[in-house]
């Protein structure tokens, strides 16, 4: 068997369920960090750039043969990529109904609250608010769905999968992703002060351990990572929707 590790990294450790964790901890940590700075400050120029080095660890770390193994391959075809992109966003009209029902208009609503980054100017023109929409749109279908699938759902899950098998692995990664997203709400800064929703943010953290859960079914379905990153982007554009124009 080929090895997934490049020479030199499989020197060092080997692909299991060790090297999963200190890939966690590796970026899950520092971009917690940079998300709640990114609250404080309205700069949100450096999640970015996490992001950009999440969708490279696999290809710092990994073989030709590794980097195939975890997903980074051509998908069965471009239905299953389709249906993966719809799929993505019901699940976040879905989740936009629930927050909706459950909490309205309040910063208790995850996507009122994070609509909040936005920074959607009061009074914007229709054709202003377009744009604005197709840039956050854009950006958000590309940077965070590949980042982050290519990290949790590809290097991070395979790397559990080798020791543990799929379904726990599915469970480890989708778990680190939910809980990262606590950065993103639960944790709350409001008013230049810090609160923390228990309930709400339980809710959120419950919702993004099933999507996660999701974007690795559609990378089944459609046996390549890009099945995952296509979920992941329709739901990114169908929150980024809600939050422009259903809230």
């Amino acid at each position: 068997m080929q090895p997934e590790l490049k020479p030199f990294w499989n020197r060092i450790v080997n692909f299991d369920w060790k090297f999963g964790i200190f890939l966690i901890l590796l970026i899950c940590i520092p971009r917690f960090i940079l998300v709640l700075k990114a609250s404080e400050t309205g700069s949100y120029s450096l999640i970015g750039i996490i992001m950009m080095f999440s969708a490279l660890v696999p290809f710092l770390f990994l073989s030709k043969y590794g980097r195939k193994q975890i997903g980074i391959r051509k998908s069965k075809n471009i239905y299953s990529l389709i249906i993966a992109l719809l799929t993505g966003v019901a699940g976040s009209l879905l989740l936009y109904y629930l927050g909706n029902g459950l909490y309205g208009n309040s910063f208790e609503n995850w996507y009122v609250y994070i609509g909040k980054s936005y920074q959607i100017p009061e009074g914007i023109s229709v054709s202003d608010k377009k744009i604005l929409f197709a840039v956050m749109a854009i950006t958000g279908m590309t940077f965070s769905p590949v980042g982050e699938e290519f990290f949790f759902r590809g290097i991070v899950h395979n790397s559990f999968a080798k020791s543990l098998g799929e379904k726990k692995a599915s469970f480890i990664d989708s778990l680190a992703f939910a809980l990262t997203h606590i950065s993103h709400f639960g944790l709350v800064f409001i008013n230049y002060q810090w609160d923390f929703y228990p309930v709400p943010g339980t809710i959120w953290v419950l919702c993004m351990f099933l999507i996660s859960i999701l974007f690795f079914i559609m990378k089944k379905f459609s046996d390549s990572i890009w099945g995952a990153v296509f979920c992941h982007s329709g739901f990114n554009f169908g929150m980024i929707y809600c939050i422009f124009y259903l809230i």
